[in-house]
């Protein structure tokens, strides 16, 4: 029955081919917008470590201002950042199974074989579980270890584009180079690694490029590097030294810990807690206690890395989809009303108010599915020409790029509103044209 159905729509769309292909670019053209508005949505706010979304945090304290909160949109949340003196007491504390503790840095990378002039490099200060807590991919070598961080041994790890810039993307673990005029021997490459949004540094650009070195903290603290990432203050205090820097209620430092399970969050949060009361005893934390470990994907969210613009993209996406739909469904009206005398013949031959409802659904179907793949056609067409209007400079592509690219989940969107279109645009004219009485038709025939 299903293929007389399908005959019949097919004659349906031949007698009226100029309707037929107004109602499949309306339904098209709906879902392609949607499609590429939600395939950019969900890029930008997916969690680009998922798989340990229960296990790493990022953690937070609140020593701003007692007279003002950090941030006046949010007055719930403390600082994304920490001073420096906090960020070391996490790293002393032994309950995180890792403990990251970071800053951007300013670097000046010099004396690799192929680009001999000196190269300005933003450079990752870290400790080593870095690696191990964002499941950081390799290409050569590895990570240092925590002796490194200890001993100050000078070790770098280099991005792979910048390795592709340095040494032409041969293997140059165990080769010298000099950062920041000190000499470092580069221990480890990463496989090309650019986690979007940026989680675990939403501070300076929840979509900037990964740092293109990678060294240990200490190094970068005694040498008193450069700090290229945030540095926010809320009170006069005397900064004219590096030294003042470290000392001072300044926050430029962020960490995250790696906690197997909620006993460990549990410990943690009473560490921070007591740590928090101690020194509130000398004068500092003069806010409520809000000490929090956040997970990243809700991390993410109190970042607002998905902006309300949009938020408000989407939602006009959908609206654009409602009205093809609402089009469509006039069309298809229209069009089942103009071809009502057949049904009145088929019903007066036999058929059923089921049997004519199921034809004219069969005919919405395929609209709405020819729709479908046209709105998955235009969606790909559309984000081709997002990457080309933003696309990079150089080697590396921007963000845009990066984002707007046709996944599984756009192709599931795109097949679930064609279901949807189905169900709205075709389930009214058919239930309608089947409810018409079939002897005024016969009488004119």
């Amino acid at each position: 029955m299903f293929a007389y159905h399908f005959n019949l729509a097919l004659r349906s769309f031949r007698r009226n081919p100029g309707i037929t292909a107004l109602m499949v670019l309306a339904i098209g053209l709906g879902i392609a917008v949607c499609v590429m508005s939600l395939t950019v949505y969900h890029a930008m706010g997916s969690n680009p470590l998922w798989w340990k979304n229960d296990r790493v945090f990022a953690v937070t304290m609140d020593t701003w201002s007692p007279s003002e909160p950090y941030n006046d949109e949010q007055p719930e949340l403390p600082p994304t950042l920490l001073t420096y003196k906090d960020a070391l007491a996490i790293l002393r504390s032994a309950i995180p199974q890792h403990t990251v503790v970071m800053y951007v840095a300013g670097g000046v990378l010099s004396g690799a074989p192929v680009e001999t002039k000196p190269v300005r490099q933003a450079t990752r200060a870290t400790t080593a579980d870095f690696f191990a807590t964002f499941d950081v991919p390799f290409q050569y070598g590895r990570g240092w270890d925590k002796a490194a961080d200890d001993n100050k041994t000078p070790v770098i790890v280099l991005a792979n584009d910048v390795n592709q810039k340095l040494f032409g993307g041969a293997n140059s673990v165990g080769k010298s180079l000099r950062w920041n005029d000190i000499e470092f021997q580069v221990i480890g490459v990463l496989k090309p690694w650019r986690p979007l949004p940026k989680f675990y540094d939403l501070n300076n650009g929840s979509f900037d490029e990964p740092e293109g070195a990678f060294v240990p903290l200490r190094w970068a603290v005694e040498s008193q590097a450069e700090v290229w990432g945030n540095m926010n203050c809320w009170k006069s205090e005397k900064l004219d030294s590096y030294a003042d820097r470290l000392q001072s209620e300044c926050v430029w430092m962020e960490a995250w810990v790696e906690l197997p399970n909620s006993a460990a969050r549990a410990r943690m949060l009473a560490f921070l807690d007591t740590y928090a009361n101690q020194q509130r005893k000398f004068g500092r934390f003069q806010r409520a206690q809000n000490n929090r470990l956040t997970p990243v994907d809700q991390w993410l969210a109190d970042n607002q890395v998905v902006s309300n613009d949009n938020k408000l993209l989407v939602g006009l996406a959908f609206a654009f989809l409602a009205v093809c739909l609402l089009n469509t469904v006039g069309l298809l009206l229209a069009k089942f009303l103009n071809a009502a005398p057949m049904s009145g013949i088929r019903r007066a031959l036999g058929a059923s108010r089921r049997d004519i409802f199921l034809q004219h659904l069969t005919e919405a179907s395929a609209v709405a599915l020819a729709g479908g793949l046209m709105g998955l056609l235009l969606g790909a067409l559309g984000l081709a020409g997002i990457r080309g209007l933003y696309s990079g400079f150089g080697d590396q592509p921007s963000s845009y790029e990066l984002l707007a690219r046709v996944d599984v989940n756009s192709v599931l969107w795109a097949l679930g509103l064609a279901v949807v279109a189905t169900l709205v645009a075709g389930l009214y004219p058919a239930w309608r044209i089947g409810r018409l009485a079939p002897a005024s038709y016969l009488k004119t025939q």
